[in-house]
């Protein structure tokens, strides 16, 4: 299984021996209550709602704290009834509790018909004290608190967010005040002052972590997605605003991460939109979205890559057409990568850094695809690399397995996925060495087995961007990440499509972190993002002249800043003891070697100083010095792994013709100067 999980939560495991211990469980054993036991909503610091039935029918309300491992009972109705949504406040001295009062059969029954459905309630609970109604409606109510951000000392004001099934959102600002004993009551005595965040959405999605609201209202017969940023200084505003090619016949109100009510959400998900968004930190932005599909042995989804503008409509042919048993695709977000999951089916891991080629993103069948005992239909991912089942009320950590993706990359016989392998392997676990020794090996074992692309180069390209772009804000968009400019290979029973879509319009002041990498990417959209990829056809025609007129013109100044560069890589260069040395590379005396190295050098510095000014020339000399010195130490480790795996002696090493020396450079320009012979 190429996806691991780890469970950081389980209501069996967590909280039924708690239960037990206080002789609250006995109610949960009968099977006519095997949902009374749920999870209600995972808030930004990582503490779990959860409600459950009592002996007496009571409805409990708890919450767990996944740093201590301890629970905590926060309330009890004495009452039957189905909660739809809970919060807590970050202070834990409030809690908005929205739940079903009766069913509509019951209410018929009963002659209760001047009563509302729906009750949502601000509950004071340091202590337990006063209860206030928010809304007595017969529409479906969310609530959920904001946030502020860590470690910002204790607030008296609180702010909730309810969002309406009549297609509205509004923000409650509550004011609390200490009293004797240290209770803390709310202060207002009238209605409580609220905003409008939102009207006539169709679709939202709440983002714990960053305090973000993503939300979609139609328009014509497409749509309109868009995000509300909150801040800590109790402010908000609209940011983002993106046309969506997606067709919206619902009329009924969609939710994703507003709380985990279950039984509620499969009533809703039968007839509603199957869209999620996902943020990576690099600064991508995708909207996944599972589409109908014509055909029963076919299922369609699209991935709206927002930050690159342009959307992928992958159509997959099923293996199995059991038609009773397949559900929509389930979306997960793993940073770099989204995950397209249908059990029994396929996996699709998408990466959306570098979304524009089919052949970076890995699509599996079979045992590799299969995700634990994960069912599509209970599947939400609310937090980065993380997985919810609400339908078995556990959360997963979930990360792509190093060892599964080594096993693949070495025993795939097909290119499309050795070469969406080996990109995973070195974007996701980043730089490590047993990780590259490992892909060396099979390197040396599988040169003649790759046919369309060479996998030296790309493991060398790949490796020297992830170790250097982390470095300098922008560095991602103008070194290389590959060597190949075009894939056509196919995926068997994946077709793609790909749609140029208009670029999301920002509106935002000073802001940091994932809006300012998202403004970033969108600007090298516009100026033509292909063209600011450093690409070496100058030098590989500046070395062949050079080398070919070495006798036929005297040493020039340019020639001698040439090999000044080239010096300064080899004296960059980690030394190496006597053994290695036994890897004839890079020797000082070696002109053509010298000549590439310097050649390398004052082009890349070139390339970088027109689009990089503003991080100074000095810094641009070191991103040069420490990107070429890292390409070359890595093609040193090739040939030093290669030297001692095979016992091998420095005269096995030769090159064999001008010719051959010519191929260096044809290999310098995706960044490969040397190469095995």
């Amino acid at each position: 299984m190429l996806l691991h999980l780890v469970a950081e939560f389980d209501l069996q495991r967590d909280v039924v021996p708690w239960l037990a211990a206080r002789g609250w469980a006995a109610a949960l054993d009968t099977s006519e209550n095997s949902s009374a036991l749920y999870i209600v909503n995972v808030e930004r610091n990582g503490k779990i709602i959860y409600t459950w039935k009592g002996n007496q029918r009571n409805t409990h309300i708890g919450l767990y704290d996944p740093q201590t491992k301890q629970n905590e009972h926060l309330y009890m109705f004495e009452r039957d009834l189905r909660i739809i949504s809970c919060s807590i406040n970050n202070e834990r001295t409030l809690l908005a509790v929205s739940f079903r009062q009766y069913t509509e059969q019951e209410r018929v029954s009963q002659l209760l018909q001047s009563v509302s459905k729906y009750l949502t309630l601000l509950i004071e609970i340091h202590p337990i004290n006063n209860v206030r109604v928010l809304k007595a409606v017969d529409s479906c109510v969310r609530v959920q608190f904001l946030y502020p951000v860590e470690g910002r000392n204790t607030s008296t004001e609180s702010r909730l967010l309810l969002v309406s099934e009549d297609k509205y959102i509004e923000q409650f600002e509550i004011h609390v005040v200490a009293e004797e004993e240290q209770k803390v009551v709310i202060q207002n005595s009238g209605q409580l002052p609220r905003a409008r965040v939102a009207d006539d959405l169709i679709w939202a999605q709440w983002d714990m972590v960053e305090q973000r609201l993503f939300y979609m209202v139609p328009k014509e017969s497409k749509s309109t997605l868009k995000c509300v940023q909150f801040y800590p200084d109790e402010n908000f505003n609209s940011i983002l605003e993106s046309p969506l090619d997606v067709s919206v016949n619902d009329t009924q109100l969609k939710l994703v991460n507003f709380g985990y009510d279950y039984c509620e959400d499969q009533d809703v998900a039968a007839k509603s939109l199957n869209l999620q968004v996902f943020t990576s930190k690099a600064g991508g932005l995708c909207v996944c979205c599972s589409l109908a599909s014509d055909s029963p042995d076919e299922i369609t989804y699209s991935i709206y890559f927002l930050h690159k503008g342009y959307n992928k409509t992958f159509t997959v042919s099923l293996e199995r057409t059991e038609s009773h048993q397949l559900k929509e695709v389930a979306f997960i977000n793993l940073d770099y990568y989204v995950a397209a999951y249908l059990p029994g089916q396929f996996l699709h891991l998408l990466n959306i850094q570098h979304p524009d080629l089919l052949c970076y993103s890995l699509f599996l069948t079979g045992e590799d695809a299969r995700i634990g005992t994960l069912q599509n239909y209970s599947i939400l991912s609310p937090l980065m690399s993380t997985v919810l089942d609400c339908h078995i009320g556990s959360m997963y950590a979930v990360s792509i397995s190093e060892s599964a993706l080594l096993h693949l990359l070495q025993n795939s016989k097909r290119d499309s996925e050795r070469l969406a392998a080996l990109h995973c392997a070195l974007l996701y676990f980043q730089h490590t060495e047993d990780l590259e020794m490992q892909i060396i090996w099979w390197i040396s074992e599988n040169l003649s087995t790759c046919h369309s692309f060479d996998p030296i180069q790309e493991f060398i390209i790949a490796s020297v961007y992830c170790r250097m772009c982390p470095e300098t804000h922008n560095l991602d968009k103008l070194l290389p990440y590959t060597s190949l400019l075009d894939w056509i290979g196919i995926i068997p029973g994946v077709t793609c499509a790909t749609d140029i879509i208009p670029l999301p319009v920002l509106e935002f002041q000073n802001s940091k972190d994932f809006w300012k990498k998202l403004n970033s990417n969108l600007e090298s959209v516009k100026y033509a993002e292909p063209h600011l990829h450093y690409h070496n056809d100058v030098l590989r025609r500046e070395w062949r002249n050079l080398s070919e007129e070495r006798e036929e013109r005297p040493t020039t100044a340019y020639l001698r800043n040439i090999f000044e560069n080239a010096r300064k890589v080899l004296s960059h260069l980690d030394t190496w003891d006597s053994e290695e040395r036994l890897v004839p590379l890079f020797q000082e005396e070696d002109f053509q070697q010298q000549l590439l190295m310097g050649l390398m050098v004052a082009q890349l510095k070139d390339h970088l100083m027109r689009h990089l000014q503003y991080v100074g020339r000095k810094k641009i000399d070191q991103i040069v010095l420490d990107y070429v010195a890292n390409l070359l130490n890595l093609v040193h480790q090739i040939m030093k792994e290669v030297w001692r795996r095979y016992h091998l002696r420095s005269c096995i090493f030769c090159l064999f013709s001008h010719s051959a020396l010519g191929a260096w450079c044809s290999m310098s320009s995706s960044a490969h100067p040397l190469a095995l012979h």
